[in-house]
Parts: structure tokens; sequence; C-alpha cells
């Protein structure tokens, strides 16, 4: 086999060189952290969810030898605290820590990297600060408009996964079942955790049945937290559109990014974020190469997926290093 057909996989760990912690007002306070080469090419690398929190794998594809890897947890997920709080909890507040961020660090511009809901919020920062932006590279797109939102939590993908949505509505009454994402959105604003508890678990385990082709991962006892936060932050998110003025407006704003170079990573059989919104989005973007994994779903750890967003960030540090 052609050596150059192999797939690409993951960089070995890296552990972070320094590890922060940034007030950003509203009683929120990020953690951060960097790996790699303090001199190499910045990149913030933005989780999924919302609410879904950085891992120590999402470090792993950048060369960190070349790049200056930034990490952080969004309000309200992960070591960010206070933990699962949707108060002062919006897209641009995101937006604007991402540039709070960037202030704090020194960095002029940066490759900006997200999947799924990170992908949201990298061209909701591109939309706002073109000028900060070197590149982007995004995952499995997801605009945040109402027929994603409705094929996800109304009817589409739990045509392809009745057992799995099953388990999702089981709890419900049939009133509420008339909309789901309402239902366990007023069910999460518990304050409580430990009475939204069973309802944080079962949002999250719908998602994760639906994550890779190859099923989802075993749940462990550390997935409650992260699936409290994940819970109550997309309900809130979803329930209000993700706080845009308008459905759609990330792609009718095209005009204010497409002049920035990108790469967008797509698995054929995601049914989280299905490809025509990938697709959508490349048509309208001349400087965004767009590929599409035949043998992927939505993970960011899928084989075919782990290559192309590797060659990605390799051909981004061959550019701008």
């Amino acid at each position: 086999m052609d050596a150059s057909r192999l797939r690409r996989l993951l960089y070995p760990p890296v552990r972070p060189y320094k590890t922060s912690r940034l007030k950003v007002g509203d009683g929120h306070e990020l953690y951060l952290e960097e790996c790699g080469s303090q001199n190499g090419l910045p990149v913030i690398t933005l989780h999924g969810g919302p609410g879904g929190g950085s891992s120590p794998a999402m470090r792993r594809f950048f060369d960190p030898e070349r790049y200056r890897i930034i990490l952080f947890d969004q309000r309200g997920c992960g070591n960010s605290t206070p933990h699962a709080s949707v108060t002062a909890n919006t897209t641009q507040d995101l937006v604007d820590d991402m540039e709070r961020i960037r202030v704090k660090l020194g960095v002029d511009k940066w490759v900006v990297f997200g999947g799924s809901w990170g992908a949201t919020l990298a061209l909701a920062y591109a939309r706002t600060h073109p000028d900060r932006c070197l590149g982007l590279v995004l995952r499995g797109v997801f605009l945040c408009t109402q027929n994603e939102l409705d094929w996800f939590y109304k009817h589409g993908a739990n045509v392809l996964f009745p057992d799995a949505w099953e388990n999702l509505t089981a709890s419900l009454s049939s009133s509420e079942r008339d909309d789901v994402l309402k239902a366990y959105y007023d069910r999460l604003m518990e304050n409580d955790v430990l009475l939204r508890r069973h309802d944080a678990l079962a949002w999250s385990r719908w998602e994760s049945a639906l994550i890779c082709l190859a099923g989802a991962p075993p749940e462990t006892e550390a997935d409650q937290m992260r699936a409290d936060a994940l819970a109550r932050m997309e309900t809130h998110y979803f329930i209000n559109k993700g706080f845009f003025q308008r459905d759609g407006e990330l792609l009718e704003d095209i005009d204010r990014y497409k002049h920035l170079p990108a790469v967008i990573v797509q698995g054929r059989y995601d049914v989280i974020t299905p490809p025509k919104t990938s697709w959508s989005l490349a048509r309208e973007w001349s400087q965004a190469r767009l590929q599409i994994v035949g043998d992927a779903g939505h993970a960011a750890g899928e084989p075919g997926v782990v290559d192309a967003l590797v060659r990605a960030t390799d051909a981004f540090a061959d550019r701008f290093v």
C-alpha cells in the first residue's frame, strides 16, 4: 500500500505546559490550558455540546512541535465554574470569552478548530472577528437551525434509532412527547442536581447512542457530572435557537468570513449533524474544502475523521508556520 494513503493517527498524548483561570464576569470563571510549543502557531480548540467540556484527546489533533494548542472549558462545564450554570450563558457571551482569552494570552491571530457545537461557535466567532482568524477547521457542522433541531429532537433521527428514542421519551407524558426539547428543558431547569439527574442522563444517553458507527462508549461515574452540564446547556441553548436573531444567520452572513481558508470534515453517516448542512455551507464558501468521510458518523475519534482532521491541521501548519 502507498504510505501516503495510510490513515493518519492522533499525535501522542501531550500535557499542558500551563493551566490558568480567567474571570469573565457574571460570576463565571473559565479553565484554560496551553499545550505544545509556546512559540508555535496558535490554535483555539472548541469543544462540543454546548456543555461537553474539553478533553485530553482534543490536544492530539495538532503537531505539538508546531502548534500552540489552546483549550478552554466554556461557561458552565468542564473545570469552569459555576458548574451547569445557564446564567449569562449565550453564544455571544462565549464569543466574547474567546476574545478575552486571545487578549489574555497575547495572540494576534489564530486558527479556529471546532466540531459540532464547536463548529457553530467557530463560525459565530469568525463572523464577528474575521480579522482575528487565520483559518478554520470544522467537523460535523451544526448551524443551530430549526430544521436541524427538529431532525434530532422531533422527527428524523428517531426513525433510524427508535430504540434509543424510546429510552429518551419513556419518562415523558403523552403531552410532553409533542415537544421533547421543551419537555426536557422544563425538567432540567430544576435547581436540585439530584432531582434532575435521571433526566440529564437520559438526555445525554440519546446523543451517545447516535454518536458513532461503532455504538455508544461505556458510561462511567464521571459521566454523571458531564451529563448534567451537557443536558442543561444543550436544552438552554436549543430552546433559545442558539441565541441567534435569525434562523440560519450563520450561513446568511457568510460574506463576512468566506474569504478565510477552511477545511470541513463530515462523516457520511452522521445522524446528529447530517451532511446536508456541511454541504450547503461549503457550496457558498469558495475558500473551504469539504471532505466527506465515507465510513464515519459524528464522533471526532473515528479513524477516517481523525485522518482528515490531522491532515488539515498539518496543512495549516505548513501554510502558516
